[in-house]
């Protein structure tokens, strides 16, 4: 069923390590939802695999000493979706990756897989992107953290170098602390399908709740790589709260999307929603912090 040369399982992250440096051209495999597909279709036919799927140093939700909230890379989706530390946080990060897939795929897909893809689509990417996350790379020369939005290169290509793997992703305090989130999926279907557009955003307002003190918005099949749209959030930033500021934010995300045209959607319809989501997302973020609109 499927065509592979030979499976190695990692008993730690440091055996991992030294597994991917004796086989250079092998492929990491963590949940397989994605990778034994690929196979099935003859795609990494004849590929050596190392499994860290047994990692369990790899899986949870925790807060660390400075309250970085730390997700580990092979942490699944329904996990996520259900830990207490997210709900209190960052629920809206619970929210996005409830929706991919169905409850098998949610059940024993990872986080970290979903990253490592390197796709524009993934539903738990945009969100991240929103939160300002910071992924952890371990290989042969130790630790290193690199902001998400440098982590994607291009289209399906992050920055893992030779024998390195994602150990975690990381909130930092600052990232979460006084904001607020809605994630928006786009999608032909109402589930079990990849997103036309994904569109996260977070607020933090104002002691008053009357002025956007900041936003974040991201976005995910908006280019070939997940995406912020850095110039609506500089338009938002002390904006009072109202219809109109709303309406501004919105169609100003138009100076940093870059859609094209597919088969799922045409680069046009991918902009009209684009502005319609950030307005929704960002109505329903205000909403979530209490924030009081001016018409």
């Amino acid at each position: 069923m499927y065509d592979m040369k030979a499976l190695y399982e990692a008993q730690s992250v440091a055996h991992a390590i030294q597994l991917l440096q004796e086989h250079p051209d092998a492929q990491i495999i963590a949940g397989g939802s994605d990778v034994l597909v690929q196979m099935r279709e003859g795609k990494r036919a004849g590929a050596e695999l190392v499994s860290i799927y047994g990692l369990d140093e790899l899986r949870g939700v925790k807060l660390e000493e400075d309250q970085t909230i730390r997700i580990g890379s092979l942490t699944s989706f329904s996990h996520i979706t259900k830990d207490p530390i997210i709900q209190k946080y960052i629920n809206v990060l619970g929210e996005a990756v409830d929706k991919v897939g169905g409850p098998q795929i949610r059940n024993i897909g990872t986080i970290g897989g979903n990253t490592c893809n390197g796709v524009t689509s993934a539903d738990s990417a945009s969100t991240l992107f929103a939160w300002d996350a910071i992924i952890e790379l371990t290989g042969p020369e130790g630790i290193r953290r690199i902001p998400i939005q440098e982590f994607y290169i291009k289209a399906g290509k992050v920055d893992l170098k030779p024998a390195e793997l994602q150990t975690a992703i990381l909130i930092p305090r600052k990232s979460y602390e006084g904001y607020c989130g809605h994630y928006i999926k786009y999608a032909m279907r109402g589930a079990m399908d990849i997103a036309t557009l994904g569109c996260s955003v977070n607020v933090k307002l104002s002691e008053d709740k009357r002025h956007l003190d900041d936003i974040r918005i991201a976005y995910g099949v908006a280019g070939p790589v997940p995406m912020r749209a850095i110039h609506a959030e500089q338009a938002g930033r002390g904006m009072e709260i109202s219809a109109a500021s709303i309406e501004t934010i919105g169609d100003t995300v138009l100076e940093d999307v870059t859609p094209r045209d597919s088969w799922r959607a045409s680069k046009a319809f991918r902009e009209h929603i684009s502005t319609v989501l950030c307005k929704r997302a960002l109505k329903e973020s205000i909403h979530l912090s209490g924030g009081v609109y001016h018409e």
